[in-house]
């Protein structure tokens, strides 16, 4: 939360819904890695700081946002010792940047991730968004998947390979840093389509199915998994303990662990609550204008349909069919995973340049009131996938290639500086 002084003096509020606590795109490679896990959390004590009078007009609060409303939001507790008396805080502007949630391979909020090993143990795992909590949780997944001889992980688009730096995450990654980590583990890969990463270049799907090739990870493309056998209530165990999993084509599978790593959902849930028509429903995206703020979906312009199709309509049939112009909420912005944002692919650097929007949008509303605002397009997709601890390939620019260089920590330090925190060596990183 943040303040600043408009043109007339008087003093406006800004408020950022999300930001992540953390350097979220190691953290797939830390479920797996031991070692690492201090490097995934980033405090927030220098984030907000002044240059070198180390004075700051922005407050970060920990706390849980319950709902937003046009003009203000609704947290779990209040804060008066910073000036908040109540557990509503009013807005000029509102950016919500809530992002999505994982599904359970990296779900910090869901159950003991023993509790994969444990069937009936309904123990929830305790998160409070706390550094040593997450780090724990980090060493217990990477226990579980030590105790798993082998391992089905099912998705081949932007989750089960592995988001990697500022690009994407997939679970093919996933399965390539288990192979790397435990050579000796049987690990499978599931997709549903035929081609891995399908929004990229074919060449993409060719590099990474030569490298798993050569990882010996099973590759089954072209079939989807049946859900309904996933169900923890109608649980099917091989003799050797192993879970069984079906196939939509009827083929079944035997693992001891099964990562479902299918996508992420989208964390819209009280903007919905605020106005339903601000979300695509097809997806649970919120509804952006190009200067990203918060609008709501038209109806179906059928009349337009009829002007093509028609030489003339009657006054009586297009009162009839009115068309109403879609409402925007001019002081909320949404941005990265939450957005509808014209096609861009949810990754970090498409979050971080619709973040740069929607912020200097602000400052132009605060400052220079009735210029105009900048407008987000989106570039085009951009990617790099890790294939074992050091090997990447990535497309750029339309450009494919492969990398050798990588580090097992995936350069997580670099992260760091932005948040305000050099880091000179690993220690730098201690809780």
């Amino acid at each position: 939360m943040g303040g600043g002084n408009s043109p007339s003096g008087q003093t406006k509020t800004v408020v950022v819904l999300g930001v992540a606590y953390g350097d979220v795109y190691v953290m797939p490679r830390f479920a797996v890695l031991p070692g690492h896990e201090y490097k995934s959390f980033i405090p927030y004590t220098n984030v907000f700081l002044d240059g070198e009078n180390k004075k700051s007009n922005h407050i970060v609060l920990k706390t849980t946002v319950k709902a937003i409303r046009p003009n203000h939001i609704t947290i779990s507790e209040a804060f008066p010792e910073l000036g908040i008396p109540c557990t509503d805080i009013a807005f000029d502007y509102a950016i919500y940047a809530l992002g999505a949630h994982l599904p359970a391979p990296l779900d910090l909020w869901g159950k003991d991730p023993r509790d994969t090993l444990k069937p009936g143990n309904e123990k929830v795992w305790t998160y409070n968004g706390l550094k040593s909590e997450g780090m724990a949780w980090l060493q217990e997944r990477q226990k579980v998947i030590e105790a798993s001889p082998t391992v089905l992980v099912v998705g081949g688009g932007a989750l089960g390979i592995r988001r990697f730096q500022r690009f994407l995450l997939s679970p093919t990654e996933f399965a390539t840093d288990i192979k790397a980590v435990h050579p000796e583990k049987k690990v499978t890969l599931l997709h549903s389509r035929k081609q891995l990463l399908p929004r990229f270049d074919q060449a993409m799907h060719d590099e990474i199915r030569k490298t798993m090739e050569l990882q010996d990870i099973e590759l089954i493309l072209g079939e989807r998994l049946d859900l309904s056998t996933t169900d923890e209530n109608q649980k099917v165990v091989n003799a050797q303990g192993q879970r069984i999993v079906r196939t939509e084509k009827g083929r079944e599978l035997a693992a001891d662990l099964l990562l479902l790593c299918t996508g992420q959902k989208p964390n819209t849930q009280m903007l919905e609550a605020m106005d339903p028509a601000t979300i695509n429903p097809t997806n649970g995206l919120a509804y952006v204008q190009r200067t990203m703020q918060v609008t709501t979906a038209p109806p179906v312009e059928s009349l337009a349909a009829d002007l093509e199709a028609s030489v003339s309509v009657s006054e009586t049939a297009s009162s009839s069919k009115a068309v109403n112009a879609p409402y925007t909420y001019s002081n909320i912005f949404a941005v990265g995973d939450v957005a509808d944002a014209f096609g861009a692919i949810p990754a970090g650097h498409t979050a971080y340049y619709q973040g740069i929007v929607a912020a200097n949008n602000i400052v132009k509303l605060v400052t220079k009131p009735g210029e105009k605002l900048e407008e987000y397009t989106p570039g085009e997709p951009a990617i790099k996938v890790s294939l074992g601890l050091t090997k990447g390939v990535y497309q750029v620019e339309g450009n494919v290639g492969t990398k050798d260089d990588g580090v097992p920590d995936l350069h997580a330090g670099a992260i760091w500086s932005l948040f305000g925190i050099k880091v000179e060596k690993d220690e730098d990183m201690f809780p």
